[in-house]
């Protein structure tokens, strides 16, 4: 076993003697001399900010892009999936909370070169997953470039919380995708979480200004976020802040962690389907109900079954050119050339 070693970390500034202001995620944390932020994983040693997420990897696992989920992002893909540990959101229905509600030190320490030769000739892409990846932030500024080098893609799996700095430095670094996962309407923000609603929107707003490929996740938690008015105001901003040809999806619940409520009732999750495309949300689906016929790809102007799925496993593509064969509208999903079938 071998101890990580602290790497000096990006994104801070020195105040008030040799406290540290960190400004990787928006709750730019105060750091006294020798104490961590609020994700546990970066900390103060003597004046300056050091992460002990580099190198430091929970999990590698080969997995479909469908899975995240990337519905509109090289379809029928694998992407080589990494993660470290902790989080700087404290939900207490966390899905992943095996990784993110862990603080290891001591592993083997997995250089970024590592990671890209497990991907070569196995996969299409890399993916920082699983919990939250900004905490590798350090990491992917020298994963993402060998990654292009390979002619992989990259993504990452978020709650969007970086802040506006962070997010133009994944990009630069060579950040391709991402997903932000919205966690319901401001009340349940400030009550589960100590958040801001409204910096994941807007962090969504740039990353598409920024060029990268964006889709969003809404997990109907029962009793959080699945009330009607929850979904509508998902669903409002949404349409102010991603825009209609971003997908949406609507993902089912399951009691984890420390939140037991009963999974989402899958009619309300079929309303908030319907709701979404009424308003003018071209692309919504359902997620987490296997076989659900919202799980496919269709048409927003004749209905054609573009994109079949089965759980995480694509069935057929009938993109054609970028459009629809059957009307000629245009479908923004991101396509391996050929990658009809």
């Amino acid at each position: 076993m071998i101890i990580v070693a602290m790497k000096r970390a990006l994104l801070w500034e020195r105040v008030e003697g040799n406290n540290i202001k960190c400004h990787l995620c928006e709750r730019h944390c105060l750091i006294e001399e020798g104490k961590r932020g609020f994700c546990r994983m970066r900390v103060n040693k003597d004046g300056e900010l050091f992460t002990l997420s580099y190198g430091n990897l929970s999990a590698i696992e080969s997995r479909p892009i469908e899975i995240k989920p990337f519905y509109h992002f090289y379809p029928g893909t694998s992407s080589l999936t990494i993660s470290t540990y902790s989080c700087n959101f404290p939900c207490p229905w966390c899905q992943n909370w095996h990784l993110s509600k862990e603080v290891v030190e001591e592993t083997r320490f997995i250089s970024p070169q590592e990671v890209i030769n497990m991907a070569v000739g196995k996969d299409q892409g890399i993916c920082v997953s699983f919990n939250e990846p900004t905490l590798l932030y350090e990491y992917c500024f020298e994963l993402f470039p060998l990654a292009k080098k390979e002619m992989l893609y990259t993504c990452i799996v978020s709650n969007g919380y970086m802040t506006v700095e962070a997010l133009e430095g994944l990009r630069e670094a060579g950040l391709d995708a991402i997903k932000i996962d919205i966690k319901g309407v401001p009340e349940s923000y400030e009550k589960f979480l100590k958040a801001d609603a409204y910096i994941p929107w807007r962090n969504a707003k740039i990353a598409r200004e920024l060029g990268m490929h964006l889709e969003i996740v809404s997990l109907m938690v029962s009793s959080v976020n699945d009330s009607e008015e929850a979904v509508n105001w998902v669903i409002e901003q949404h349409l102010k802040y991603a825009g209609e040809s971003v997908p949406l999806h609507f993902t089912r619940y399951f009691p984890a962690y420390h939140f037991h409520a009963p999974p989402t009732d899958i009619e309300k999750m079929e309303w908030a389907y319907r709701e979404a495309k009424r308003k003018g949300v071209k692309y919504v689906y359902i997620g987490n109900i296997p076989g659900h016929r919202y799980e496919n790809t269709y048409c927003p102007s004749c209905g054609m079954c573009l994109i079949s799925r089965y759980v995480f496993r694509v069935l057929s593509i009938k993109i054609k050119n970028g459009r629809c064969p059957n009307c000629g509208e245009p479908i923004p999903v991101v396509m391996q050339e050929g990658g009809e079938r």
